[in-house]
């Protein structure tokens, strides 16, 4: 039985999976859902406008609210908690650890004492270079070795839930490359979809970095690109058809894409003969830098998600036809 249900709380719901969230919840009716986010000067704001909530709240305002009256906003039924800084690039390790690891914490033990289901955003960040596998199902997390702060700490938070016994009790979901609409506020951190639609508007092609790996041939790195619908569609299964699941899920499509095959789908829904350049990859991203993802997502179906995931080439074009191309937020 779903427990989807009442009032939701949608944390990070401006920004880009959590306003695709709050759209998806719209499509199903909700609209007693309450958004927690820091706005900022950025223009993410703009993804709130077509979107139905019932109240907006400052994260900040939101956290100091509930550690003062824990009762502050009534109960829940469900919370996911989207909301972190997922710059890969930060370096502020004080910021990360207070906005990542500590509201988490406080996040986590506010919902289980009003036993509203928990499902907040790990990472795939978390496995580093892929080098201890990336295996949903290993309980020993603790071997993983995160390559920049975003990633560790998230890491932080996994292993705390772990110590403290909530792994079961909660889910923790590790998106892989996700793309789509609503992310244009992102500035660096955008996709390469995004990213290259505009250096196509502005330039007729698209550069990539060259490969820094013998192994990698230019282009031929590979990701698992994930797009938005999809992801938030597995995000909901964990409240609405397997509420009882519990621990660390990789959400993915399940497929390795490289760099090329992605860029050329972006030139085919815009109906243009691909134009691919090389560039050298900075030297802060080099030792960084993830060459191979593939998300084994064996453990999700296990939980009876048996949606087909919408194949690369379809999902750029819905993508870029449908909202770059006229400019649209979900729920226009």
């Amino acid at each position: 039985m779903s427990k989807l249900h009442g009032r939701i709380l949608v944390t990070g719901g401006a920004g880009f999976i959590g306003s695709a969230l709050v759209a998806a919840l719209n499509q199903r009716g909700f609209t007693e859902i309450v958004i927690t986010d820091f706005l900022g000067s950025d223009e993410k704001w703009r993804n709130l406008v077509p979107l139905k909530f019932s109240d907006y709240v400052e994260a900040g305002d939101f956290r100091s609210r509930i550690a003062q009256n824990s009762a502050a906003f009534g109960r829940f039924s469900a919370v996911f908690h989207l909301g972190a800084c997922s710059a890969t690039t930060e370096k502020n390790a004080g910021y990360l650890i207070d906005n990542n690891f500590n509201v988490t914490k406080e996040l986590t033990a506010w919902s289980l004492a009003q036993e509203a289901r928990f499902i907040y955003a790990s990472s795939a960040a978390t496995y580093g270079d892929g080098a201890q596998g990336m295996d949903d199902r290993s309980t020993d997390i603790a071997r993983l070795r995160p390559l920049n702060m975003y990633g560790y700490s998230k890491h932080l938070f996994d292993l705390h839930a772990q110590q403290m016994g909530w792994a079961n009790r909660i889910v923790g979901v590790k998106y892989f490359n996700v793309f789509g609409p609503n992310e244009d506020h992102k500035a660096d951190m955008r996709s390469l979809v995004n990213k290259a639609y505009q250096q196509i508007l502005a330039t007729g092609q698209v550069s990539l970095f060259k490969s820094h790996h013998p192994d990698y041939k230019d282009g031929e790195q590979k990701r698992d690109f994930l797009y938005v619908k999809d992801a938030v569609e597995m995000t909901l299964h964990f409240a609405e058809k397997a509420p009882t699941a519990g621990g660390l899920y990789n959400l993915g499509s399940g497929e390795a894409n490289t760099w090329r095959t992605l860029t050329r789908a972006i030139f085919s829904a815009l109906g243009r003969e691909p134009k691919i350049g090389f560039i050298d990859m900075p030297e802060v991203l080099r030792g960084k830098y993830q060459y191979f993802t593939q998300a084994d997502i064996t453990k999700l179906r296990a939980t009876g998600y048996d949606r087909r995931m919408t194949p690369l080439g379809d999902a750029v074009r819905d993508y870029v036809q449908n909202y770059l191309v006229p400019a649209k937020k979900l729920g226009d």
